[in-house]
C-alpha cells in the first residue's frame, strides 16, 4: 500500500511539471526568446514539496490543503499569463495558423509511420508551432483543469478524508472547473484589440478562483450531527456550525472566490466597455442568480443560530 502512493505522488508530480514545462517551453517558443526557460525555476518548490512529502508522510496529501496543487498552480499561471497578454497585444498580426477543428487537422499534427527520432521531434516541434495561438491557450487551459480533477483523485488521500468525501471534492472540482473554462474562454473573446486593463481584470479574477483547488474546506469540514450535543445557548450554535460548515465554505467560496467575481467582471465588460451579447447577458444573469440563492441560503442558516424561545413552564396540577 505505501508503494502504491509512492508511485501515486511521484506520477502526479511528473505530469504537473510536465504540463508546466510545455507551457514553458511555449512561451519560449512564441517570445523566441531563450531567456523564458528561467521560468522553469518555479518548479523547485513543487520539486521541494515533493520530497519532503515522500520522506516524512510516505506520500500522504495533507487534509485541508494540497501544497502539490498549489504550487503546480505557481509553475505553471504564469506562461498562461503571458501567453495570454502575447496573444491580446498580437491579435491583428498572427500569421496563417492551423485550427484544431476538425479530425484531419488534429491528424496532421501527428507524426507519420516514416519519420522517427529526431525526424519525430522536428516534425512535432514544426506542427505544434503552427497551430493558432488561440487554441494552444484554450488547450493549456482545458489541460490544466483536467489535471488539476485527476491530480487531486491520484494524490494519496490526506489523514482524516474519507473516499465519500473525496467523492464529492471531485464532483465540485468539475463543476466548478467547467464554470471557470466558461468564464475565461468567454469573456477573454469579448475582450477588443489594444485593452490590456481589461485582460488583466479578467486574467486576475480568474487566477484568484484557481485557488479553490488547493483549499478544499468546503467538503473535509463536515462532521455528523451528534444527538448528545446541549441543545440550547453555546452548543446549540456549536452544533448548528457543525451541521451547515459544508454548505458556510460554500457560500463563501460562492460569494467571494467564483461567482461574486464573476458577476462584477461581466457587468463591468458590459457597463464599462460597451460589449453587449445575448451569451454575456445569459452567463452575467446565472451568476447573478447562484449569489442570490446562496444569499438565500446563508439567511436560512442563520436562522437555525437563533436559540428556540424558551416556553413559560406551567406549574404541574396538584
Amino acid at each position: 500500500m505505501i508503494l502504491v502512493k509512492f508511485v501515486c505522488a511521484i506520477i502526479t508530480r511528473s505530469l504537473f511539471i510536465l504540463v508546466s514545462l510545455i507551457g514553458v517551453w511555449r512561451v519560449k517558443t512564441v517570445k523566441n526568446d531563450n531567456m523564458y526557460w528561467l521560468l522553469t525555476v518555479l518548479y523547485i518548490p513543487l520539486v521541494l514539496e515533493m520530497i519532503i512529502t515522500l520522506k516524512r508522510r510516505k506520500g500522504q496529501d495533507y487534509k485541508w490543503f494540497s501544497p502539490a496543487i498549489l504550487f503546480f498552480l505557481i509553475s505553471i499561471i504564469p506562461s498562461i499569463w503571458l501567453l495570454e497578454l502575447h496573444h491580446q497585444e498580437n491579435k491583428a498580426i498572427d500569421p496563417q495558423c492551423r485550427k484544431l477543428d476538425s479530425w484531419d487537422n488534429v491528424k496532421s499534427i501527428l507524426p507519420t509511420n516514416g519519420t522517427m527520432g529526431e525526424e519525430t521531434l522536428k516534425h512535432l516541434e514544426r506542427m505544434l508551432t503552427s497551430v493558432c495561438a488561440n487554441d494552444w491557450i484554450l488547450g493549456l487551459h482545458q489541460v490544466l483543469l483536467i489535471l488539476l480533477i485527476l491530480g487531486k483523485w491520484l494524490l494519496p488521500l490526506g489523514g482524516g478524508v474519507t473516499r465519500d468525501e473525496l467523492s464529492q471534492l471531485l464532483l465540485i472540482f468539475v463543476g466548478t472547473a467547467a464554470d471557470i473554462l466558461e468564464f475565461t474562454s468567454e469573456t477573454l473573446s469579448d475582450v477588443k484589440e489594444n485593452n490590456n486593463q481589461l485582460v488583466y481584470v479578467i486574467l486576475a479574477v480568474w487566477t484568484w478562483s484557481m485557488l479553490q483547488f488547493p483549499f478544499h474546506l468546503a467538503v473535509v469540514t463536515s462532521r455528523p450531527q451528534n444527538s448528545d450535543e446541549p441543545k440550547g445557548g453555546d452548543g446549540c450554535c456549536n452544533l448548528v456550525l457543525s451541521r451547515h460548515s459544508t454548505d458556510i465554505w460554500n457560500i463563501v467560496e460562492c460569494l467571494f472566490i467564483q461567482d461574486g467575481p464573476f458577476l462584477v467582471v461581466r457587468l463591468i465588460v458590459m457597463i464599462y466597455f460597451d460589449v453587449f451579447h445575448q451569451m454575456l447577458v445569459f452567463f452575467a444573469i446565472k451568476n447573478f442568480l447562484v449569489v442570490v440563492l446562496n444569499l438565500y441560503r446563508l439567511l436560512v442558516i442563520c436562522q437555525d443560530f437563533k436559540p428556540p424561545s424558551s416556553s413559560p413552564s406551567t406549574s404541574p396540577p396538584v
